[in-house]
């Protein structure tokens, strides 16, 4: 089955196209078209006639646009969550959340695209500024180019080209290599929720050309971006004048703190952080520091919780856990962590592939702070667990790191709390709760390698508008 490239309104043939493979069973899903560089500046000529005609369209259209969307998907979410199971090996149960909560967010959307405003400037406040009337309007920017990663095929897009047309913009997005099919299903949604044509292309592709091209292309007007750090920053770096907002992942961490109960809903929690979706989530839990006087007690109860996790096929209703993305990921894992054992680390458990595409989850101690598995963002089912005596050691362990999305800490100290709040380096700190939590209409972005800007749908559509001053002489 071939799969085309959608570009204003109409699906168009490829001069190429690629086998797309299931990460779990290996079989062949679709022929996907690779879009070369004259598909993708015919995508930002659509995009930028199509500008035009949402920047005219009224804020209660576009809502409306964005709530048929959202009837459509919710009339079709098993069969999206069957997508994301077969082209991502999302387990069915985690799959349905993310349908659920892509649609959530573009409910989101729908509502803020109701609520874009500006304010009152009160001019007389400066000298000169007298008998004049002065306020702000947020204008849309134009096109906006979206580049979505294999994690969240569904939810991140949802991210992007949600505020976008909130906001009366256009997209040209360009969805990862191995989930391609979750975004091409949104043309359909779209075109029957009424999107004008132009409105969103969708060209799945290389990054080194279909992404070069929306960074290097002066008609965007701005970049989108969830990703690697190396890729992130490259793009910054060519994006010129363009708004470029960056999420670029991290090795999340969470500390526990002497006066916890270590309750089974905690450590629950700490195994849905680590281990959910084979641990691929910018936000995942990758690394515990513990008091040491919890220290034995949550390892043992962490180590048990873990290994009563079901791994197998995602469109199984009872798998908690699948294969990573890819091979060479699998592979990745398997050499992290021989890394960190031959550096003195302890498997507490896993530590080993369980297929040719499982990765076992994998608990590890001892682990030296200079180990790929706790320094660099692991993007798999590894979790390391390290004691500490006190609250100083506990926040300079998770602040040395290159990254800073987000942290959690675990605490009945109010001071400790706060001070966590106050000297964490990162986006978002969760109190009592481990850092993989995310619902969609907060702000969410980091700090250093974790990028730039924030996402969230209101903070979104700030970063996809101009703010424009209109002033009066009375």
């Amino acid at each position: 089955m071939k799969k085309h490239l959608y570009i204003n309104g109409q699906w168009k043939e490829a001069t190429e196209y690629a086998p797309l493979y299931s990460p779990y069973s290996g079989e062949l899903l679709a022929e996907v078209a690779q879009a070369n560089e004259a598909d993708v500046d015919e995508a930002i000529r659509a995009a930028s006639a199509a500008a035009k005609v949402m920047a005219k369209l009224p804020a209660s259209q576009r809502a409306l646009i964005l709530e048929k969307a959202v009837a459509i998907m919710e009339a079709r979410k098993e069969e999206l969550a069957v997508i994301l199971a077969k082209e991502a090996a999302k387990p069915l149960r985690t799959g349905r959340v993310e349908i659920a909560r892509t649609i959530q967010t573009y409910k989101f959307a729908a509502e803020e695209a109701k609520r874009i405003h500006g304010e009152t400037v009160p001019l007389d406040a400066a000298p000169g500024g007298e008998g004049r009337l002065a306020f702000t309007v947020r204008k849309p920017i134009g096109v906006v180019g979206a580049i979505t990663p294999f994690n969240f095929p569904f939810n991140l897009v949802a991210h992007k080209v949600g505020p976008a047309i909130a906001a009366g913009n256009t997209v040209v997005l360009k969805p990862a290599s191995q989930t391609p099919l979750s975004s091409l299903v949104l043309a359909d949604i779209f075109a029957e929720a009424g999107l004008p044509a132009g409105a969103l292309n969708i060209l799945p592709g290389k990054g080194a050309v279909v992404g070069e091209k929306l960074v290097s292309d002066n008609r965007i007007a701005a970049i989108t971006f969830t990703g690697s750090p190396a890729v992130g920053i490259a793009m910054k770096n060519k994006a010129g004048l363009k708004r470029v907002t960056l999420e670029l992942g991290s090795n999340s961490a969470v500390i526990i703190d002497h006066n916890v109960e270590i309750t089974p809903a905690l450590v629950d929690r700490c195994v849905t952080g680590a281990f959910s979706f084979s641990g691929q989530v910018c936000i995942s839990l990758q690394r515990v520091y513990v008091h040491q006087s919890k220290y034995e007690e949550f390892l043992e109860k962490f180590k048990a919780a873990t290994e009563k996790l079901v791994l197998g096929d995602p469109l199984q209703e009872e798998t908690d856990m699948s294969s990573v993305i890819s091979a060479k990921d699998h592979e990745r894992m398997g050499a992290w962590v021989q890394e960190a054992v031959d550096a003195g680390a302890r498997v507490v458990t896993g530590g080993k592939a369980v297929s040719d595409r499982l990765f076992a989850p994998t608990i590890l101690t001892d682990v030296s702070s200079h180990s790929s598995v706790s320094c660099q963002e692991v993007f798999g089912p590894i979790v390391v667990v390290t004691p500490f005596a006190t609250m100083d050691e506990a926040i300079a362990a998770v602040n040395d790191s290159r990254y800073g999305l987000q942290a959690g800490i675990y605490t009945n100290d109010i001071h400790a709390a706060m001070r966590a709040a106050d000297e964490l380096e990162v986006g978002g700190v969760m109190i009592n709760d481990i850092p993989t939590f995310r619902v969609d209409n907060m702000p969410y972005g980091g700090v250093k390698d974790s990028g730039f800007g924030r996402e969230g749908i209101k903070y979104a559509v700030e970063e996809m508008t101009e703010l424009k001053l209109i002033a009066i002489k009375l």
